[in-house]
């Protein structure tokens, strides 16, 4: 591929028909893992259709190797489901972008593929990143106009109100903004430190809240319990070597220090 190109690579045949207007759900890899484990569960429980793979130069110079022993570029995979009075397009990916123009051009391809489709809402997931080990993560929220900040209290979503949501999962609802497409970003509390399930699955079950659609959440569950097993035993490390552990949930201020919200 020529520097800077982007290039989308369909598996369907037909591209799906969807009765109603879809919701854009988004789960780039990033600290923490939160979305893209989150986007991953859907995927899987929903048994989504997959529509296409989008490659990037961008990306960096390398191959995944996957579970049956072969290789893959580096790639995002888009997804599609519909069921009852919703439908989603669903984007997962190995990587996000290297350099910000990439990221721009990769923002505006994806909203452009949605686009095709009528999305008229774009969901990232992301991590909110404290630097403690919490019992129950919070999920926090932000969004393109105030009416859908104004939904965030039913849904126990905690309100931002500064700092900044870095790469993919804060550019593309801003370009969405520009669009005239809605954005929503939720954030799951997060250490930083692990691969987070428990966040991953705060975050995803208030998604499900808001998008009104029922997933088995048994795996993530699994998941989450080997995140607190895998917690506790970095604790014990650390106190096995004198070492002082990260504050608690008990120590914890009621709102995390501003860390500038790394997606």
């Amino acid at each position: 591929m020529p520097a800077d190109e982007i290039q989308f690579v369909y598996s369907a045949k037909e591209m799906p028909k969807f009765a109603t207007e879809p919701h854009l759900l988004c789960g780039f890899p990033g600290s923490g893992y939160v979305g893209k484990l989150a986007i991953d569960h859907i995927i899987q429980e929903l048994h989504a259709t997959h529509i296409a793979d989008v490659y990037s130069s961008s990306f960096p110079p390398q191959v995944v190797i996957r579970t049956d022993g072969t290789v893959d570029l580096m790639k995002n995979s888009i997804f599609s489901w519909q069921g009852g009075e919703t439908s989603l397009l669903l984007l997962t990916g190995d990587s996000q972008p290297t350099n910000p123009d990439s990221e721009y051009a990769l923002a505006e391809h994806i909203l452009n593929f949605a686009s095709q489709f009528g999305a008229k809402h774009v969901f990232t997931l992301a991590a909110y990143i404290t630097g403690v080990f919490v019992d129950k993560p919070r999920v926090f929220g932000t969004a393109t106009d105030a009416s859908l900040v104004g939904s965030f209290a039913q849904h126990n979503v905690l309100l931002m109100d500064s700092g900044t949501i870095t790469g993919m999962n804060g550019l593309i609802i801003g370009i969405a903004k520009l669009r005239g497409i809605s954005g929503t970003c939720l954030l799951g509390e997060t250490s930083g430190y692990v691969v987070d399930a428990k966040a991953s699955k705060a975050v995803l079950e208030t998604l499900l809240s808001m998008i009104k659609v029922k997933v088995d959440m048994s795996n993530l569950e699994k998941r989450a319990k080997d995140t607190e097993m895998l917690i506790q035993t970095i604790e014990q490390q650390m106190a096995g070597r004198g070492m002082p552990a990260p504050e608690s949930q008990q120590q914890q201020p009621q709102k995390p220090r501003n860390t500038g919200y790394i997606s």
